[in-house]
Parts: structure tokens; C-alpha cells; sequence
């Protein structure tokens, strides 16, 4: 899940972040590698990426996972878009102009852009996605940005003007949005669409083949705005767990994927690897968290949710699932952004300290096995995690381990990603979760914490609901004055410092690998996949044919 499909920018989706492949070949055949190699991009080939899970729709608007908007981000775009640097550029907007008091937003939009299906694309498209994301019919996630709208207007088929009633700090960043086709969705129940599985969009690639289970084949288009990716096709391959995704790795059955932090320390050093392969290590714009189903008897009472974090140790965590590859998250917002409070004061590790919030909670006794007992019921609950993560499950082992030290008993069960979402997520049917948020470079982050967006399928779906944090969300989106939205999210990261409504774990680095036959891969504030359309096979080491 991520807070906002927004703007997109990084290929390698981190929220919720899984990556997979699936158990059949590409379909494609690989021909015989040349050692010499030029350095002169052309087309050709395919770039085939592992991915945990699969995507659950193509229509961005109701997607709320990573998987969906990693294949998505492909194939739609918004007005606008995160550059290298994280400047917000235009994107389908060639240009736009911002009023001097903030308040209204002129985009203006590239002629000669195409829907997949030959189709013009015009401000029409534009109020369409508008208007259908403020629907109350449409279930989305992400219509609270586009209610804070005045007035939107199309001066004419290249225009489009915003407006808004106050200052809303993430106005601009809220229209990287992937736009959607008007001539195929108007009048239409959107929910019931096809272009959920045969998606139409502007982006730089186009659907050829879904799979499921197995793949999704994405194939260059042609009559890209931006000019033709290099690259002829993209290929998802969906691999449900990180081990037979680094072996498909190895066995060159795949291009791309993420790297677990021991894969990345220990298993990936040899000469034969770095000589195939580039690795890359950054900050990852993310957090793992321990979620609470703040609904659940058992965890209405802050004091276990303050007991529960004083019993983990995170700085084990950082060294035993990361190998050091990553830094203890206090709060939802990443060290190093401007709305980050380094002087949060987190619950540090201390069981003693545990055993007596428990205590005063309420449990103070323990069973025979060593199990605290209230009112003659142990304390357990089950974590619920993804299939195919191993660096979660790890770490819902040594969580595991630690909270049966203060007699707490833990379950762990692993579910499937799209039952996962649908039938335990979505629906609230769970205790603990256990997850990662990939969040914006805004740090507005109503979507996940107002108390108004705790429905079925909305983001805040551990049910959190705190007056004053409802208003210093407002106060934070509210204005332009950098020094007042500080304050805001300082003072919000204070109070989940006390309420612990997650127990926020670690902020792990992104650590990518990438087939060294790949060129034009580059490191950048942004991440690598900013210029994704731009990476290239040489002639000579291309593997792939039609």
C-alpha cells in the first residue's frame, strides 16, 4: 500500500515492498552474448524485473498497493512528475504556472499526446479523472486531495486550472495522479471496467499479456511523448519469494530486482557476480512498522502499545535482518526530510520497563508456560505478514522471540499478497500487522492517519483517531509557510512518540541489482528508475528476440 500514487518516479516500488518472478520463462527466447559491446543506445531486447506480488488492478486510481503502481507507473501519467533531483517537473503538462498567492495552478498540456489506442489526449481526460476520483461512488484512497479543489475549469482542449479555497502544501505534487482515458470510461461504472486487466493509458509502455500468477508483459510504445524506451519490453515476472527470485536471478532468468540485506552482504561479492550484475545501496524512502488493529480490545489501551515497543529491540533488528543496512524508525517520516523531529524521544529497549507498563495494565500474572493471564485469558495475538518477504518474517521471528521474554505468546502467519490485502487488510481482520509505507516526498500524510479515512479500503485501516493529530494534519496541508508545517508534523511525531499507535521498526536502504547488460542505469536522489525509458542493451549483448 502507499499513501499517494502522486507522483511517480521510482520504478522499484518500496511500499509495501515485495518483489517477485514467476515459474514460467519470459516468452521470449535468449540468443548467444557477444563480449564486445557498444556504447551507443538502440532498441531492442526485453528487461524482465522480479516482483513478490501481483497487481490487483491497472486503473491507479483503485490501486492501493505497490505492485499495482509499480506496472501502472508504466503505462499511465500524470500532469506532472518527480525529476532526478525530486523537483517537481511537468509531465503530460508541458508546462504550468502557479498564482503568487499559491491558490490557483495553470497546467499546460502537451499537444500531440497519445492514448495507446491512437486517441488524443486533452483537458477533457484530465476533468474525467477529476471528477471520477471526487466521486463518492468510486472507491478510492485518494480523493481527499481533489476535494480541497474550488474550482477546476478547461479554457480550452490544452488547458486545465485549478483552484482552491486556502493554501493546500501538496497541491502541485497531487496532480502526478495517473491520468485516464475520458472517451473509455465516461458514463461508465469504473469499478467493472476492463481496463482494470487491458489498461489504455499515455505512459511509455503498453500492455501486451497478462498471466496471473505468472506475468505481466508490457511492450515499448512507440508514440511516446518522450520518445520510444530503448527497451522493447518490460516484463513483470511474478516470484513469490526472494530466494527463488535471486536464484532466477543468477540463472539470468531475470534482470531486476531488490536484494535482501543478506543477499546483498554475503551472497552477491563473487567475481562472476559483480561481473553480471550492478548492485546499488540509498536510502529507501520507506519504514517497517508494526501496525495495531487500534479496534481490538487488546490494544485500545496505549500502555501495551507503549509495553510492546519497549520490549524489541530495534537496534537487533537493524543488525540482524539488515546487517546494518538501514537506521531505527522512530516516527512515520525518514530521517534526513525537513519535517523529520530528531528530537522525538522513543521507547528504547527495556523489558523491565515492559513488564511494568503490562503491569500496570492490567497483566500481571503469568500461567504455567510463562504466559501473562488476565481474567484468565493469555496474552496472544497472531502477526500478519506477506508471502514471500523473508526480511519480514525474520523479523517477526526476533519480535517473536523478544515479546515471549515478557511473557507475551506471538503467532505468526503468513498470507498470500493479494488475499493478504483483500480479505485481512482492507477489511480490518487482523490483530498485528506487520508492513512498510512508502511515503511522498510531501510529508502530508492525512490519507494514513485522519480519523475520516478509516473505512474499508482506505489507508488508515489500524482505525486511528486522535482530535488533535486530526487537526494538525489539516494545519500541515493547510499552508505554504515551511516553519508552521514543521511545527505541525513535529508536534504530530511527539504524540505518536507517546500513543505508539504503530511501533515504528526500521528505515531500511533500498538495495536494487540490476543485469550489468543494462545500461544507462544511474544513481540519483530519486532513486534509479527516473530515467528508466533512457536504459539500454547494446546489439551485441541483447539476450531476448522476438
Amino acid at each position: 500500500m502507499m499513501p499517494s500514487p502522486g507522483v511517480r518516479c521510482v520504478l522499484i516500488s518500496l511500499f509495501f515492498s515485495v518483489f517477485f518472478a514467476a515459474c514460467n520463462q519470459p516468452e521470449t527466447a535468449p540468443v548467444p552474448v557477444s563480449p564486445a559491446a557498444s556504447t551507443i543506445p538502440v532498441t531492442g531486447d526485453s528487461l524482465v524485473e522480479g516482483t513478490i506480488g501481483e497487481a490487483s488492478t491497472l486503473i491507479p486510481l483503485l490501486a492501493t498497493d505497490s505492485s499495482s503502481h509499480a506496472v501502472a507507473g508504466q503505462i499511465y501519467n500524470g500532469l506532472v512528475k518527480y525529476d532526478k533531483n525530486l523537483n517537481i517537473v511537468g509531465d503530460v503538462a508541458e508546462s504550468f504556472d502557479i498564482s503568487p498567492d499559491g491558490l490557483i495552478i495553470t497546467f499546460h498540456l502537451r499537444k500531440g499526446v497519445k492514448w495507446h489506442d491512437g486517441a488524443p489526449l486533452t483537458s477533457r481526460d484530465v476533468l474525467y479523472t477529476y471528477h471520477i476520483t471526487i466521486d463518492p461512488k468510486t472507491p478510492t484512497a485518494y480523493a481527499e486531495d481533489f476535494k480541497q479543489v474550488k474550482i477546476i475549469t478547461a479554457p480550452d482542449e490544452y488547458t486545465i486550472r485549478v483552484a482552491y479555497d486556502v493554501p493546500f502544501a501538496p497541491a502541485l505534487a497531487s496532480w502526478g495522479m495517473g491520468i485516464l482515458p475520458a472517451h473509455l470510461l465516461e458514463g461508465k461504472d469504473i469499478t467493472k471496467s476492463p481496463l482494470a486487466r487491458n489498461p489504455v493509458g499515455t505512459g511509455p509502455y503498453r500492455l501486451k499479456e497478462w498471466v496471473p500468477g505468472q506475468k505481466i508483459v508490457l511492450v515499448a510504445n512507440n508514440d511516446y511523448f518522450e520518445g520510444r524506451p530503448f527497451i522493447d519490453r518490460y516484463i513483470f515476472r511474478i516470484i513469490p519469494d526472494s530466494s527463488t527470485m535471486y536464484m532466477e536471478l543468477k540463472a539470468g532468468s531475470i534482470d531486476l530486482m531488490s536484494l535482501t540485506p543478506v543477499q546483498y552482504a554475503r551472497q552477491t561479492s563473487s567475481k562472476n557476480f559483480t561481473r553480471r550484475f550492478n548492485k546499488f545501496r540509498y536510502p529507501s524512502p520507506s519504514y517497517l512498522y508494526m501496525g495495531y488493529n487500534l479496534r481490538h480490545p487488546l490494544f485500545k489501551d496505549k500502555r501495551i502499545r507503549q509495553a510492546m515497543t519497549a520490549a524489541i529491540n530495534k537496534d537487533e533488528l537493524v543488525q540482524g535482518v539488515l546487517f546494518g543496512m538501514g537506521q531505527k524508525s522512530v516516527g512515520p517520516i525518514v530521517p534526513g526530510r525537513w519535517a523529520y523531529n530528531p528530537a522525538v524521544r522513543d521507547i528504547g529497549y527495556d523489558p523491565k520497563h515492559a513488564a511494568e507498563l503490562l503491569a500496570q495494565a492490567g497483566w500481571k500474572e503469568k500461567n504455567s508456560a510463562g504466559i501473562l493471564v488476565k481474567d484468565g485469558k493469555p496474552f496472544t495475538f497472531t502477526i500478519l505478514t506477506n508471502q514471500g518477504n523473508q526480511q519480514r518474517l525474520m523479523t517477526a521471528q526476533i519480535i517473536q522471540q523478544r515479546l515471549r521474554q515478557v511473557g507475551i505468546d506471538v503467532k505468526i502467519r503468513i498470507v498470500e499478497w493479494a488475499a493478504f490485502l483483500k480479505e485481512f487488510v482492507n477489511k480490518g481482520n487482523f490483530e498485528v500487522v506487520l508492513l512498510a509505507w512508502s511515503i511522498s516526498q510531501d510529508p502530508d500524510m492525512y490519507d494514513i492517519w485522519h480519523s475520516s479515512k478509516n473505512k474499508p479500503g482506505e489507508l488508515n485501516f489500524t482505525g486511528y483517531n486522535n482530535p488533535e493529530v486530526d487537526r494538525l494534519l489539516i494545519e500541515g496541508r493547510n499552508t505554504f509557510d515551511i516553519e508552521k508545517r514543521k511545527r505541525a508534523y513535529f508536534r504530530i511525531q511527539d504524540i505518536f512518540a507517546d500513543e505508539q499507535p504503530y511501533t515504528f521498526l526500521y528505515v531500511p536502504d533500498a538495495l536494487p541489482v540490476v543485469s550489468s547488460r543494462i545500461r544507462g542505469v544511474e544513481t540519483a536522489p530519486a532513486g534509479i528508475g527516473y530515467n528508466q525509458i533512457r536504459w539500454y542493451v547494446p546489439k551485441n549483448e541483447q539476450v531476448y528476440v522476438p
